[in-house]
């Protein structure tokens, strides 16, 4: 898998507003009614991931749930995060 280009990086990020960058990763932070709807929002994530065999870093604190991707075997953002981080975002 290679690394996106700066332009390739900047259009993807038009296609998920929801998510910014921060160094060689894409993040999101989701606010859910509470503790319940924050696991269950992780579970439909952790399927999604599974099904991409791609994971990303997860934060929960109470109802706030932090979503980190970057593929680590490349060394920064690839075409697999921005398409996880679109099936991600179509959840919410």
């Amino acid at each position: 898998m290679s690394l996106l280009t700066e332009p390739q990086i900047t259009a993807e990020l038009a296609i998920v507003p929801a998510w910014t960058r921060d160094g060689d990763s894409i993040i999101t932070v989701t606010q859910r009614a509470d503790f319940k709807d924050a696991l269950l929002y992780v579970g439909a994530v952790a399927y999604l991931a599974e099904t991409a065999n791609h994971h990303p870093d997860i934060t929960i604190q109470w109802n706030k749930v932090t979503l980190s991707l970057s593929t680590h075997s490349a060394g920064g953002l690839t075409a697999n995060d921005f398409a996880l981080a679109r099936q991600i975002s179509a959840l919410s």
